[in-house]
């Protein structure tokens, strides 16, 4: 006999992500992709061109996975459904008569919305992942975690190759270098529930998937209502980074020491140096005279 806790996480577990979950994540992408500078110029100018980076903005994690398990990058394309519905969302951000879904979306209501109904696809899509590659790589964590992580937050990297290709990409904000908000937390949950997934992490998955969407969602709007742009892991990555490459950080502050001291020692002999030059031209000029 099932409690009504169960129930209800088991409930919220099976519920599909088709039609309205889909459309949050296809809008908030997408007016993402509006905002970038230019982005409305090249929807005019060329449509095919902005429509295939709308394309990339919505299903790059999946894209990505498919290129990391060797399965055909295009495979996304045969979801005709959800290509005609992300197309038309595409279509009316940027083609609408007076720009009426950008002026309703501009609505705080409406973006918390939005963004948290993204954030629950965000779950949907680390479970797939991890319970794809599981059944390529048998418990093999590692390719499970990869996956995971490449379906939930995947799309980034897959924009930084369309920026690349249209020569506006810049290195010092690719992904891989800077991991922003979005990233980190997905990756935290890849690894949570390929844990659970192995047996390693004494949980259900539906109980599991319900306390990490509520995170997903609760940080998502209080990060829009704070109007911060992320949520800093600063604290828990410096213990981490101390307890890993503390013996690094313990010396580099005496190098540091000795590269001053070198430094005022060598300036303090350079004087000493000049003054004896500066005599012995004065010792030079009074003979000749």
């Amino acid at each position: 006999m099932e409690s009504p806790w169960d129930e209800l996480t088991l409930a919220f577990s099976r519920t599909s992500m088709f039609p309205f979950f889909d459309i949050a994540h296809y809008l908030v992408s997408l007016m993402a992709m509006k905002r970038q500078p230019g982005a409305v110029t090249v929807a005019w100018k060329n449509p095919f061109s902005s429509w295939f980076t709308a394309m990339l903005h919505c299903f790059g994690g999946g894209i990505l996975s498919c290129i990391l398990l060797a399965e055909p990058p295009v495979r996304f394309l045969a979801n005709n459904t959800n290509i005609l519905l992300a197309s038309s969302i595409w279509y009316i951000i940027f083609f609408c008569p007076c720009d009426l879904v950008c002026q309703a979306y501009s609505f705080l209501p409406v973006q918390l919305l939005a963004a948290g109904m993204k954030e629950v696809t965000r779950t949907w899509k680390i479970v797939g992942g991890v319970t794809h590659a599981n059944s390529y790589y048998k418990n093999g964590w590692i390719v499970m975690i990869a996956i995971g992580w490449a379906r939930g937050a995947g799309g980034t990297i897959i924009t930084n190759f369309e920026q690349l290709i249209k020569g506006t990409w810049k290195p010092e904000a690719d992904e891989w270098l800077k991991m922003s908000y979005p990233s980190k937390v997905t990756l935290l949950g890849s690894v949570m529930f390929t844990f659970q997934h192995t047996k390693h992490l004494a949980i259900s998955k539906h109980n599991l998937m319900f306390f990490y969407t509520v995170f997903l969602v609760a940080t998502k709007i209080t990060m829009m209502l704070t109007e911060t742009s992320t949520v800093s892991f600063a604290p828990f990555e410096d213990a981490l980074g101390r307890m890993l490459f503390g013996c690094h950080q313990r010396f580099s502050p005496r190098v540091k020491k000795n590269e001053t001291k070198s430094n005022g020692t060598g300036s303090s002999t350079s004087k000493p140096t000049a003054d004896a030059s500066d005599k012995l031209k004065k010792k030079h000029s009074k003979k000749t005279e």
